[in-house]
């Protein structure tokens, strides 16, 4: 696939997993705040063995497609952002006519989703939000200046800590191997932290224009994204009462904020592949 280029010109790295046999169905993963597409390999090449043909680009101001300091958006960044994902959607139903488009987004990535179902109607045939939460609600608690910064107040409720992410997962291996990635452990810079912000409250309001868009949640019950599920409850209902009729949603006891890299990962995966087995009906 040809490289992928936003509207501002800024090349953006994409990351392929080609679907082995016929292709069933095209997932798009949007990752996560301090993060990049190749820690989401593993899920990837499952997914690509069973027909799917899976893509990942990084976004601006993370991993290969960063063009400054780690987490810098840019001027509009957030909004940027968000059209970068609808425009490498339609680029790949584009490529793949006739296949269900799922988009996956995780922590930031599904924010950016969020935001993007509003923006963008018809973005996906069906949505998964991992990680996820009712953003304007969690940013309307300000972190503590004094508290060491955003992934610090996370990382809390977990005292004693082993290290600064243990808040990411009980497997100590993933944390260990996220600490040691030169392109993870980082944060939107200010000014990119304050658009995506400024846009929680869009993400409020769900679209009620899709009814049937097939909606999956997926958290884990000690994510500090959430505050014991009470964020991503509310996340639910607020897509229920929009009125979509194929809301999905699973919690994980004792799993913290990447459900992917969790030690419960093969059941977290088998759930999202029987949810997606039966919304692309293939």
């Amino acid at each position: 696939m040809s490289p992928f280029t936003s509207a501002d010109g800024l090349p953006l790295h994409l990351a392929e997993w080609p679907s082995r046999g016929e292709p069933r169905g095209v997932v798009q993963i949007a990752h996560g705040m301090g993060e990049h597409s190749a820690r989401y390999g593993r899920v990837a090449e499952h997914l690509a063995g069973l027909g799917y043909a899976v893509y990942a680009n990084d976004h601006r101001g993370h991993g290969r497609s960063m063009a400054g300091a780690p987490g810098h958006l840019g001027a509009h960044g957030w909004t940027r952002l968000v059209a970068d994902l609808a425009a490498l959607a339609r680029r790949l139903r584009d490529r793949h006519p006739g296949l269900p488009l799922v988009l996956f987004g995780h922590s930031m990535g599904s924010f950016a989703l969020q935001h993007g179902l509003v923006e963008y109607p018809g973005l996906a045939d069906a949505v998964v939000l991992s990680g996820a939460t009712a953003l304007d609600q969690l940013v309307s608690a300000p972190v503590d200046p004094d508290s060491g910064g955003l992934f610090a107040a996370f990382n809390a409720a977990f005292a004693p800590n082993r290290t600064d992410f243990d808040w990411l997962s009980r497997d100590e291996s993933e944390v260990d191997a996220y600490i040691a990635d030169p392109l993870c452990g980082f944060a939107l810079d200010e000014a990119g932290m304050a658009e995506l912000n400024a846009a929680a409250p869009r993400m409020a309001e769900p679209p009620a224009a899709a009814p049937t868009l097939p909606v999956y949640v997926m958290v884990g019950d000690r994510d500090p994204l959430n505050g014991g599920l009470a964020l991503s409850d509310l996340l639910v209902r607020r897509y229920q009462a929009a009125g979509l009729t194929d809301v999905t949603y699973r919690t994980y006891p004792g799993a913290r904020h990447e459900l992917l890299n969790e030690t419960n990962r093969d059941e977290v995966t088998a759930d999202l592949t029987a949810w997606l087995t039966r919304v692309t009906g293939r």
